[in-house]
């Protein structure tokens, strides 16, 4: 997402977001957050329709969905504070889910291990219907 757009999602200026950003570089690595090329910015104007003489003086910042997450942690907005709170909500409500499906997993591999000799025939019998089909050589000349 382009930096306007998250001030805006943030409810700050976009000044006071490039500014948390430069302030917290290390926080921001290459994969969280990039600069537009110039190419790229003159394109994305063109698209926008911005005059050249108005608006933005500088090319704009993007930011991937960690950096969009790691906005949160450094903007102080009320809006910024809340989508924190919700990231994190988020994170435990995975841990969780995460956790269940543990506990689902070893429960099928326990039951897998307890009728295995039971379907074994089973088993063996769709093993050899996946199997490919023996290819038939052709006999090379006359």
């Amino acid at each position: 997402m382009l930096d306007s757009a998250l001030a805006e999602l943030y409810e700050v200026e976009t000044k006071a977001l490039v500014r948390a950003v430069k302030r917290n570089a290390e926080r921001f690595p290459a994969d969280f957050m990039f600069q537009l090329s110039e190419p790229e910015w003159q394109a994305l104007r063109c698209q926008l329709g911005t005059s050249s003489y108005g608006g933005r003086r500088y090319r704009p910042y993007v930011f991937t969905e960690q950096g969009v997450a790691m906005l949160s942690s450094v903007l102080s907005s009320t809006r910024a504070v809340q989508v924190n709170i919700a990231i994190m909500r988020a994170f435990v409500q995975l841990r969780q889910m995460a956790g269940n499906h543990k506990d689902l997993l070893r429960k099928v591999n326990e039951m897998e291990r307890k009728y295995d000799d039971q379907f074994k025939v089973v088993f063996s019998a769709i093993k050899r219907l996946m199997e490919p089909p023996p290819s038939a050589k052709k006999k090379i000349g006359f």
